[in-house]
C-alpha cells in the first residue's frame, strides 16, 4: 500500500463539470457503463464510486445524479456504475461488481485527473448495502472474483463511505417489510437473496454482532424519520454496533424526509450534501489513504 499525501480538497469550492460515458467492464457481450463526473481544473482531484439502489433489482447510474453533480462541482470526481442486478443476478453478484468498480476506478483514476488514493464510495438503499458489505469485507475471495488484468494487485479497501438510507440490516428490513404488507419490498429482497441465510451473511449490522474480522471505513449515514422502507431504528442499531466495533461513524436524521429524499433539489438535500462534503473533507486531511 502506498501512503499518499493529503489532497487540498476545499467543499465550498465551485468546478464547471465534464461528464462522459465510460466502459468499466465487460462481460462476453455486455458492457457495463459508468458515468463519470469530472471537475474541471488543474487537480489531482479526491475519487469516488457511486452505487444506486433499487430494492437489488432496478435502477440506473442516473438514480442519485443531483447529489454527485453536486460533490462533482465541490472539486470530487464521482464515478456511478451500472452493476448486475436481480433476480437474474441475485447475491453476491452486486457486491462483487462494487468491489470490481472500485478496483476499476483506482487502477483509472489518473485517467480523470484524480488521486486513486484518495478513494470513497457513496451508496444509496441497497446501493449502501453493497458499499458496506465491499468495504468490510474488501479482500472477500467472493466479493474480488472478477480479475481487474490490467492491475492484478489493487485491492477494493476504501477510505470512507456515505451511505444515504442504507439498507444495513436487510433482515431486519426484511420483517419490516412483512410487517407492513410491502409485498414488493418482499418480493425484491427474496429475489435478491435467495434465502434467508443470504439475508444474514450478507448482513453489514449482523457481521459486527457476530464479531467478524472486518475492516471499518469511516463512515456517515444520512436518513430521513419519515423512511417507510428501512426502519430508522435498525439504522441507529447498526451505528452504535459499528462504534462498538472500533469504526467510526457519524449518524444524520434529518426529520420529516423520506426514503430517498436526497435524488431531489430542495433545501434537505443542499444540507445533507453540506455534511457529506464536511466529513470527507476530514477523511482526506487523513495522513493515510489507500492506493496503487
Amino acid at each position: 500500500m502506498v501512503q499518499w499525501p493529503a489532497l487540498s480538497y476545499d467543499p465550498k469550492q465551485s468546478f464547471g463539470l465534464d461528464v462522459t460515458e465510460v466502459e468499466y467492464r465487460r462481460d462476453l457481450n455486455v458492457s457495463w457503463m459508468a458515468r463519470v463526473y469530472q471537475p474541471q481544473g488543474t487537480g489531482p482531484f479526491p475519487v469516488m464510486l457511486d452505487v444506486h439502489g433499487g430494492r437489488w433489482n432496478r435502477g440506473t447510474r442516473t438514480n442519485a445524479e443531483v447529489m454527485d453533480r453536486a460533490l462533482a462541482e465541490s472539486g470530487i470526481v464521482v464515478a456511478s456504475i451500472e452493476f448486475r442486478l436481480a433476480p437474474d443476478h441475485p447475491y453476491p453478484a452486486q457486491v462483487a461488481d462494487i468491489n470490481y468498480g472500485t478496483r476499476w476506478l483506482k487502477a483509472h483514476a489518473r485517467d480523470f485527473n484524480a488521486d486513486p488514493g484518495s478513494i470513497g464510495a457513496v451508496g444509496s438503499s441497497s446501493g449502501g448495502h453493497g458499499v458496506f458489505l465491499s468495504g468490510m469485507r474488501p479482500h472477500d475471495s467472493r466479493y474480488a472474483a472478477l480479475p481487474l488484468d490490467e492491475a492484478p494487485e489493487l485491492d477494493a479497501t476504501l477510505n470512507y463511505i456515505l451511505a444515504c438510507w442504507p439498507v444495513v440490516d436487510p433482515h431486519a428490513r426484511y420483517l419490516y417489510a412483512q410487517e407492513t404488507n410491502n409485498e414488493g419490498l418482499v418480493a425484491a429482497t427474496n429475489a435478491y437473496f435467495t434465502s434467508s441465510d443470504g439475508a444474514t451473511e450478507g448482513n453489514p449490522h449482523m457481521i459486527l454482532q457476530r464479531g467478524e474480522m472486518v475492516t471499518l471505513p469511516p463512515a456517515i449515514i444520512i436518513q430521513g424519520t419519515e423512511d417507510d422502507n428501512i426502519p430508522v431504528p435498525a439504522t441507529k442499531e447498526f451505528a452504535e454496533a459499528y462504534l462498538r466495533s472500533g469504526g467510526e461513524i457519524q449518524l444524520e436524521i434529518f426529520d420529516g424526509m423520506p426514503h430517498g429524499f436526497g435524488y431531489r433539489p430542495g433545501p434537505e438535500t443542499d444540507r445533507a450534501v453540506d455534511l457529506v462534503k464536511a466529513f470527507i473533507a476530514r477523511q482526506l486531511s487523513a495522513p493515510a489513504r489507500t492506493g496503487s
